[in-house]
């Protein structure tokens, strides 16, 4: 597949903070990817290079084989931002046309319109007059304003509720289809695990895991046996006396049993005739991989 982005050794340093240390990684062509990471973890300062806002101090950072700051290459991409700035005395519309001006094949206002959800109503309406979740909605219209074949969203459901939520990644999936290739954060991991093709996970400026989501809980996160039982205090105790049950804990009306080895934990429950009903079988989920690699790398330094 064809790389798009190349990061090459890159470290960003503001004064004697270094904010990504020696970074290096390729993103493919039509490829989701989601970058994660704890706040000051160098997430924001490696996107901000990626889009030209920022030089790297040492190292090298391309995309389409050209530097960010090219206009070649700013032609070709979109961002939504966390913050989404409008311009006064300007409807919505009218702020649409102004972006679509500055690109040379930009997406037609029908196709805008379409993919966006965006109605007439809120067309017509002043763009510094939006609630939160319309100013949202336009930061994604201006992200695709150009139509291009690289996106960059970062947290861009910050403040939207279920169902706009929903919404979205449905949109981001039909671009998916379309062959663009996406790049977002987000502290929704959620998020992250239904809608990324990889994660690149960092702290302290470097990347400490990089990979696909089931690739890295399985590497990393502990599976669990859970299930619902009548005399719960018995079960837990006699649980926690397997040598394959790594701990044990009760959750929502549910006994959980963390283990490298699910099966032999079954054999011993039906072995033993435990009462116990609705089984499930959980893969660790990525809230746990998180947590345990930056605590990991925490506790190392």
């Amino acid at each position: 597949m064809q790389s798009l982005i190349q990061v090459n050794n890159v470290t960003k340093r503001f004064g004697k903070t270094t904010a990504v240390n020696n970074v290096s990684f390729t993103i493919e062509k039509g490829s989701t990817v989601a970058i994660l990471g704890p706040n000051g973890a160098g997430k924001t300062t490696i996107i901000s290079m990626m889009l030209g806002l920022l030089e790297p101090t040492e190292g090298r950072l391309t995309l389409f084989s050209e530097d960010p700051k090219e206009v070649a290459v700013r032609n070709r991409i979109g961002a939504m931002l966390q913050e989404v700035s409008v311009i006064d005395k300007l409807r919505v519309r009218e702020v649409l046309e102004l972006f679509r001006s500055y690109y040379t094949n930009p997406l037609s206002m029908e196709e805008l319109i379409s993919v966006t959800g965006l109605n007439d109503e809120m067309l017509k309406k002043w763009a510094n007059k939006l609630s939160g979740g319309q100013k949202r909605r336009l930061g994604f219209a201006l992200s695709l304003a150009g139509n291009p074949d690289l996106l960059f969203f970062d947290e861009p459901t910050v403040g939207l509720d279920i169902t706009a939520r929903k919404n979205f990644w449905e949109k981001v999936n039909m671009l998916k289809e379309q062959g663009k290739t996406v790049i977002f954060t987000t502290h929704y991991l959620q998020e992250a695990d239904d809608f990324s093709e990889r994660i690149i996970l960092f702290n302290n400026g470097e990347i400490i895991a990089d990979g696909k989501p089931d690739e890295i809980k399985h590497n990393v996160a502990a599976r669990s046996v859970s299930f619902q039982s009548t005399n719960k205090d018995a079960v837990m105790v006699s649980m926690q006396t397997f040598e394959e049950v790594i701990r044990c804990y009760e959750k929502d009306g549910r006994i959980f049993a963390v283990t490298n080895d699910t099966d032999a934990v079954l054999a011993k429950i039906f072995g033993q005739g435990m009462d116990v009903k609705d089984i499930f079988i959980e893969q660790g989920r990525l809230e746990e991989v998180f947590d345990h690699l930056t605590s990991k790398q925490k506790e190392v330094i």
